[in-house]
């Protein structure tokens, strides 16, 4: 009897373990029910290389979004970017969105960089200033081949 017994103690212990690391996982990676007080914005790059859905949005270094959706615009092949930006966040309508790097290994996120303007971005806007992300491979190949 007492196998059993420490048997089941030992795997309901595993089993909160698991819960309360899915709970902390969960609020690490933004996946909080907060995100109903959250807008929608767009920004088109000339290029999105190095982000997907998911990717963290940011402003001064500190998490403010995500990006929830990604498409190519058939008319003049521009990747449209959908960010989802906590509703608190109050963006003026000349704010920059560039792609910028953790490091040179890091991964990329989008830098939201605000402007001076008395109006304010609102749901579905577009973001107008954007600047797409810079491929280290073409930084090195033009290097090179002495910077044509």
């Amino acid at each position: 009897m007492s196998k059993s017994r420490s048997e089941v103690l030992v795997g309901a212990y595993v089993l909160v373990l698991a819960v309360g690391f899915l709970v902390f996982a969960s609020q690490f990676a933004g996946f909080s029910s907060s995100g109903a007080n959250n807008y929608n914005l767009k920004a088109s790059f000339r290029s999105a290389e190095g982000i997907s859905a998911g990717t963290d949005v940011r402003l001064a270094g500190v998490k403010v979004g995500s990006v929830t959706d990604m498409s190519l615009n058939n008319d003049n092949f521009r990747a449209e970017v959908e960010l989802s930006v906590n509703g608190d966040l109050l963006l003026p309508d000349d704010t920059a969105a560039l792609i910028a790097s953790e490091g040179l290994l890091g991964g990329n996120f989008i830098e939201l960089i605000p402007g001076g303007s008395v109006y304010n971005l609102e749901e579905g806007q577009v973001i107008n200033d954007t600047q797409g992300s810079v491929s280290l491979i073409n930084l090195l190949l033009k290097f090179a081949s002495g910077g044509e």
